[in-house]
């Protein structure tokens, strides 16, 4: 286990991996790891292609969705590859080995209504009504990702040239701006709520719970779940939702893909194309419903 040990103490300095994908590597290696004990097989170094394969069959039997299969054969090897980088071996066993194909599935995506009536949701008259609005009009206003929320800081958000200093994977910094709106949603709620949540464990983080610690992953579910809810919106949201909805309004806005791109922090422009996908359906659903032989 020394090989895995070392590569994922790369990936968490080296590579600056975020908690979450770093747990994502060592869950999958292990499973992997777990897998060659069972054939036999002592050193990853003498993994062949079959033992490879018989692991995606594994997972398959299992029933893990396409999607996360691909994610454990991805992790493999990388962490061959790594293997092979450090001179610890000599062929890599996941070359020519074959990804389940993952079915291309479009994004959920709100309609500006849609929207509209979720951020109407919050109470205005609860201090976590103010909280949960502030929350809702911030993940629109910046498309960014749920832990880049929960981990946001004050500071971070600049009031005076209206941009938000986000930190995204691998700790990779990026800036947002941020609407006229929202800005205003955040004051109102710096100015009447946190200072009644804060307590000795807040930090600068900008969002609080009810104790004054962070927000967790469930409780931002939680708070999505309620409103959408409360919407009475059918679709399935998540917190990503507002994410795609983000960067789909804004292309459907005329806004250019890379500056789309710059924005939600993706590294290869291919991962914000899906949008440009989400974008067609829109304008097709604008012709069917307008053109006099839609």
């Amino acid at each position: 286990m020394n090989e895995l040990n070392d590569f994922l103490t790369h990936l968490l300095i080296e590579r600056g991996l975020s908690p979450n994908s770093h747990e994502a590597y060592r869950r999958d290696l292990t499973s992997y790891r777990n897998h060659l004990d069972r054939r036999g097989i002592a050193s990853f170094s003498d993994a062949t292609r079959q033992d490879v394969q018989g692991f995606i069959a594994y997972l398959r039997r299992r029933g893990l969705a396409p999607s996360s299969i691909a994610r454990h054969v991805s992790a493999v090897r990388i962490f061959h590859r790594f293997l092979i980088g450090e001179g610890l071996a000599t062929a890599d066993p996941t070359e020519h080995v074959r990804v389940p194909k993952q079915p291309r599935r479009l994004p959920v995506v709100l309609s500006r209504e849609e929207i509209r009536t979720l951020l109407e949701q919050p109470d205005h008259t609860t201090s976590l009504g103010l909280r949960d609005r502030a929350i809702l009009e911030f993940m629109y206003a910046t498309g960014l990702r749920a832990s880049e929320l929960l981990d946001f800081r004050r500071p971070d958000l600049l009031f005076e040239t209206g941009l938000a200093r986000i930190f995204g994977k691998g700790g990779k910094e990026r800036l947002v701006p941020v609407g006229r709106q929202a800005i205003n949603v955040i004051r109102n709620y710096l100015h009447k709520v946190r200072p009644v949540l804060a307590s000795s464990k807040s930090g600068e983080l900008l969002f609080l719970n009810a104790r004054g610690g962070r927000l967790s992953r469930m409780g931002l579910w939680k708070i999505m779940d309620t409103y959408v809810e409360l919407a009475g919106l059918e679709k399935k949201v998540s917190p990503h939702t507002m994410r795609h909805s983000f960067a789909t309004h804004l292309l459907e806005g005329g806004a250019d893909l890379r500056a789309v791109q710059e924005m939600l922090g993706h590294v290869d422009i291919a991962t914000t194309q899906i949008y440009t996908h989400v974008d067609r359906e829109y304008l097709k659903d604008v012709y069917t419903r307008y053109h006099p032989r839609g």
